[in-house]
């Protein structure tokens, strides 16, 4: 799968689990940590711990698999580097305080 089959797909399962304000953001030629952010949401720390195993187990079947993740023991923010896709899934209070979309504001959005 091309990274942004893999960010597609990745929406897709946050999407269909329920996460609030699904977003991919096309870093490609931006910066160098990845090529896409998935960004999403859940209503609360169960919810975006929930969202974080269904990504990896939808993922996982897909024959991709997370480098690392990240924040899982805290789960307010959690992130996933399927390398140059990076997921980030959060409680709504935390990503409006991260506001990652306003810090890559130059980053188009792509559909999914």
């Amino acid at each position: 799968m091309t990274s942004l089959e893999i960010a597609q797909k990745a929406a897709k399962i946050l999407d269909d689990k329920l996460a609030k304000d699904v977003k991919i953001l096309k870093l490609e030629g931006l910066t160098a940590i990845a090529d896409y952010f998935v960004i999403a949401s859940g209503s609360s720390i169960s919810q975006v711990k929930s969202l974080t195993e269904y990504l990896d187990e939808g993922l996982a079947k897909e024959g991709v698999f997370a480098r690392k993740v990240e924040g899982e023991n805290n789960a307010d923010w959690t992130l996933s580097d399927y390398r140059d896709v990076i997921v980030h899934i959060f409680t709504e209070e935390s990503r409006q305080f991260y506001s990652l979309e306003r810090l890559w504001a130059d980053a188009p959005q792509i559909e999914f």
